[in-house]
């Protein structure tokens, strides 16, 4: 892996050429040349695409604000959910009746007479709400439930087309009230979708306009197209149902994705690129055991590794060593599997201020296992309630902060800089709380205020797929790969602790940047 050093803070970009020609006319990827009718297309040539090959599409393809790339919204962003069965109905008979019509439609309509039913059941018991409930209802849902069925592979698309400088949106035949939650979390700035007439803030019941059903979607992008000065003939579109094949119609570069049996047809005989993401699924009842065993060898592990070296006496012996044995039996116990680039600078210099990004409560499992001992952290003080993790920090000596009393905060930081002084490595997490996708969050100024006055150097450590391992707010694990880059040390000696704002954005979109453009290495 290359060196990224950002001296006195200022920090590379990534440089991506820009080709205003059509690959479809200039060669471009294989799978979206244009055959001939009759040219020999094979099935696997018409299905399988990789999302980098994807990616590969939207960077050598035509770039600007006049390039749409629209998204339809169930199915191919976020995964849906499925009606909940009657035990589930007879166990939690009190759920709020329109937060379930809310949640249960996100799915998606997969036929006319399913979505009728959507629509007149939603003016029925919509009738008379007023529009505030159900904004806070939607945006309530979204952070609780919703945010874990979003597709990581429709972020990393999204992240790509906004980075060609593309026009984002996102189209669907639900409401706003499901739709703009997920849509503001991921940054796409403009929504279709169907309208629900209101009168003085009140729902009345009626859908105002053409609902965004079949050719209603289609429509709906062909009028913002037109009012925007959209070039639809060399813009994207991906979407997964039959339904929505006039929507895939509308661009020159449509995409199915999550395909129905009939939009794969469709694909096959248009020669359309065709992508598959993984699902988005509730628990199963392994993941469950996995869980359960990953905590048992958590526990396990810390206790061998603080009886491995009692006899020292000494506490950063016996911490250095719980963390070691508890990440490892951890990792070996939920068949999670740790990838690390740029291994060398986990281990030098030190001390340093490692900063990283944060999604998933698995995050601390996975940095302990990177960076082995020497460290301790910064957390929030809630964690002092969790059970297992709060007892186990207590004893790596973790510094614990009220994010709520910004006074008190500081005064808890101060100790900080001695023990960095004193040789041991700080880790923290600068956004500050975790996110329920892979987007990187603002960072605060803490960290880097401690390195400047500790005179230690910032090394990142971006960490790739550890919320698909453990959502943001689940404790259950499920098995698979989470990636670690850690990326050169940061000289910090430079900055001006009062002005700092532009070089602390330069750290954070390295993190942005490593996500897109994962370095290979060890």
């Amino acid at each position: 892996m290359s060196a990224r050093r950002i001296p006195g803070g200022a920090a590379p970009t990534r440089s991506r050429a820009t080709r205003k020609t059509d690959p479809a006319r200039t060669g471009g990827p294989a799978y979206l040349r244009r055959r001939r009718p009759g040219a020999g297309i094979t099935e696997q040539s018409a299905r399988a695409i990789t999302l980098d090959e994807a990616v590969a599409a939207i960077r050598s393809g035509p770039q600007g604000p006049e390039i749409a790339a629209v998204f339809d919204f169930g199915g191919t962003v976020v995964h849906g959910f499925d009606p909940p069965s009657l035990t589930r109905r007879l166990l939690r008979p009190d759920r709020d009746p329109v937060a379930a019509g809310l949640l249960g439609s996100i799915r998606g309509a997969r036929s006319e007479g399913e979505y009728e039913r959507f629509l007149q059941h939603t003016m029925h018991a919509w009738a008379g709400l007023p529009e505030h409930r159900l904004e806070e209802l939607g945006a309530t849902l979204f952070q609780r439930t919703v945010y874990g069925h979003l597709y990581p592979e429709a972020w990393r698309l999204i992240r790509e087309h906004e980075t060609a400088g593309h026009t984002l949106v996102l189209v669907s035949a639900l409401t706003r009230f499901q739709v703009r939650p997920a849509a503001d979390e991921l940054g796409i700035p403009t929504v279709l979708c169907t309208a629900m007439a209101a009168q003085d803030g009140v729902l009345t019941g009626h859908v105002e306009g053409k609902p965004l059903w079949r050719n209603g979607k289609a429509d709906a992008v062909r009028r913002f197209a037109l009012a925007e000065g959209i070039d639809l003939t060399r813009s994207w579109v991906y979407a997964d149902s039959a339904a929505d094949l006039p929507l895939l119609e509308v661009a020159g570069r449509p995409v199915a994705v999550n395909p129905d049996p009939r939009t794969v047809l469709e694909a096959t005989e248009k020669e359309w690129p065709i992508l598959h993401f993984r699902p988005r699924t509730t628990p199963r009842p392994t993941d469950y055991a996995r869980t359960v065993a990953g905590f048992a060898a958590l526990l396990g592990g810390a206790l061998f590794g603080v009886a491995a070296k009692a006899h020292t006496k000494q506490r950063r012996e016996m911490a250095d060593s719980l963390l070691n044995y508890a990440a490892e039996s951890t990792l070996r116990g939920t068949g999670v599997r740790v990838r690390v680039t740029g291994r060398e600078y986990a281990r030098a210099p030190r001390p340093a201020v490692f900063i990283f990004n944060h999604q998933s409560q698995f995050d601390m499992v996975v940095v302990a296992e990177v960076l082995g001992g020497g460290i301790t952290g910064i957390a929030k003080k809630e964690i002092t309630r969790n059970p297992i993790f709060g007892p186990l920090m207590r004893f790596v000596e973790v510094t614990f902060i009220d994010r709520a009393d910004t006074a008190a905060a500081k005064a808890a930081l101060a100790p900080v800089v001695q023990t960095l002084r004193g040789g041991l490595s700080i880790v923290i997490a600068p956004e500050g709380t975790r996110s329920r996708t892979p987007r990187v969050g603002a960072f605060k100024k803490g960290a880097f205020h401690i390195a400047i006055q500790a005179g230690v150097p910032i090394i990142p450590v971006v960490i790739r797929n550890a919320g698909e391992i453990a959502w943001r707010d689940s404790a259950v694990v499920r098995k698979g790969v989470v990636d670690v880059a850690v990326l050169p040390p940061i000289d910090v000696s430079g900055w001006d602790p009062a002005a700092m704002d532009a070089d602390i954005e330069r750290v954070r979109q390295l993190f942005v940047d490593t996500l897109l453009e994962w370095p290979t290495g060890d």
